[in-house]
This record gives C-alpha cells, structure tokens and sequence, in this order.
C-alpha cells in the first residue's frame, strides 16, 4: 500500500513574537538582548554573534521604538567609562519569550503527530506578516484630526512628542482612526531631513523633532544618522556626505529632524 505524503511530515519552526502587526522579537533578537546583559556591550554582543554593530543597534532601535518602554539603554560614567544595560523591562521580555518558546516547542511536537491530511496541514502554515520598506516605524496614539474638504491633519503623541500627519478623509475613515486610537507611522530615513537645533530656520516642514545623535554610520555617498528624540524615540535619517560634514553633525550632538506632514504614512494593527 502507498502511504500518503503526511506520514513523512514533521513540523518545524521558530517563535517569532509580533506587537501591533510588527516584527518585534524572534530568537536572534532574543539572543542579543541576552548578551547585551551578559556583557554591557552593544559591540561586544554583536561580535559574539557574528553580527555588524549597525545590525546590532538596528535591531535594538526597533525593538525600543515598538516597545511601551526601552529595553535596552546607553550606561553614561563609570570607571570604564559608558555602555549598554538592559533595562528592566528587558530583562522581562527575555523571561517571557522563553516561557513562549517552551509552549512553542510543545505545541510543535502535538502538531506533529495529529497531522491527517496535508491541505489541513497546509493551512495551519499560513503567515501573515506586513513588510514596510520605511525605516522608521514610530508608536504613537492619536490626540487630534482635523478634517477638511479632502484631507484630514492626524496628530500623534509620540512618547510625549506630537507629529502631525495629512493623509485623506478615506484613509482616517478606512482605519478607524479617532483620538485615543494607537497607531503607527511609517517614515522613509530620506524623508527625514537634519538641520542643528540653532539653525533658526523657517520651513515649510510640519514637523520639528529635536534629540541627541546617538549613531553616525558613514557610507560611499550617504551618511546615516539616528537621531535619538527627547521623548525617547529613535528616528533614523539618510544624508548625503557632504550634508553631514556641512552641519558637522557629531555622535552626542544636538539636531532636529525636519519631516513634512504628507511624508508620514499611517498604519494600525489588524
């Protein structure tokens, strides 16, 4: 008798903890928060892991920008001077994630043997997932809309700090949005543009987000500068070269990150 093609099959598969419809945390992530604590080096965690620093703040950025809180934190001082901690809430995500995984691995090993027919088994497989080509992604809620004939003006507070966005009366209608609704926005870094805090310059540009430079990473042509908000977000901008020495932005110096209201794009979880 042939058997059928389940009898072969065996499940596999990774824990991947999504917020709000966003890649948030899977094992490598995991695994770098994990040396993180373990070393009090953002550099030391990446070399370890075989990851660039870029990858490793990368991945850090974004998990602090989802997260209702930082998980991870620049350490000012000290004998050796700074570095990274985790903070507590971090410490927490890594409890949680493991407790998960244990439960993951189980409900893999249930799945496995109550396979009966692969079209059911297909289904299960099902991933839905969102990819955004923005680099930032900002969490916020909604404080204000302001509409008009064809657009709306959206104000989000984001960790204390309002960005406004104009996107049309459809959109706010087709995403339910309304004060005290969490949303996202989605900036592209070569939307973001830089100026210094004591440029004084007058703009047409909606908004003016002022914050410490937290990382400068030169390339060939362009230069990427995340910009580290007063209210605690990180907005990630891409300069030209030239633009970064004519400012003479430098890592701990102040800036502002001037974006225009029709650049943002919003977005709510499902």
């Amino acid at each position: 008798m042939t058997e059928s093609i389940e009898q072969d099959l065996a499940t596999s598969g990774t824990l991947r903890l999504d917020m709000k419809d966003h890649r948030f945390v899977g094992h490598g992530r995991i695994d770098l928060l994990r040396r993180i604590g373990e070393t009090g080096s953002i550099s030391q965690a990446a070399r370890s892991m075989g990851m660039s620093y870029k990858q490793a703040w990368d991945s850090v950025d974004a998990m602090n920008n989802l997260s209702a809180q930082a998980l991870v934190r620049r350490r000012t001082g000290g004998r050796h001077g700074g570095g990274t901690e985790l903070t507590d809430e971090g410490r927490r995500l890594i409890a949680v994630y493991e407790a998960a995984e244990r439960e993951h691995r189980r409900f893999l090993e249930r799945l496995s043997h109550s396979i009966k027919d692969f079209d059911r088994f297909e289904s299960l497989l099902g991933v839905l997932n969102m990819k955004v080509s923005a680099r930032n992604h900002l969490r916020g809620r909604v404080t204000e809309i302001k509409a008009g004939a064809v657009n709306a003006e959206v104000t989000l507070d984001i960790n204390g700090t309002p960005l406004v966005a104009i996107i049309t009366n459809e959109s706010v209608q087709s995403l339910g949005l309304e004060p005290g609704i969490e949303a996202f926005a989605l900036i592209k870094s070569s939307f973001v543009i830089l100026a210094t805090e004591d440029g004084g310059l007058r703009t047409s540009a909606r908004n003016r987000l002022c914050g410490t430079i937290e990382r400068i990473t030169n390339g060939s042509v362009n230069t990427e500068v995340v910009l580290a908000l007063d209210g605690g977000a990180r907005l990630t901008a891409m300069v030209t070269n030239d633009s970064a020495q004519d400012l003479e932005l430098v890592e701990n110096g102040r800036a502002c990150a001037l974006i225009k209201a029709p650049h943002i794009i919003l977005a709510v979880s499902g």
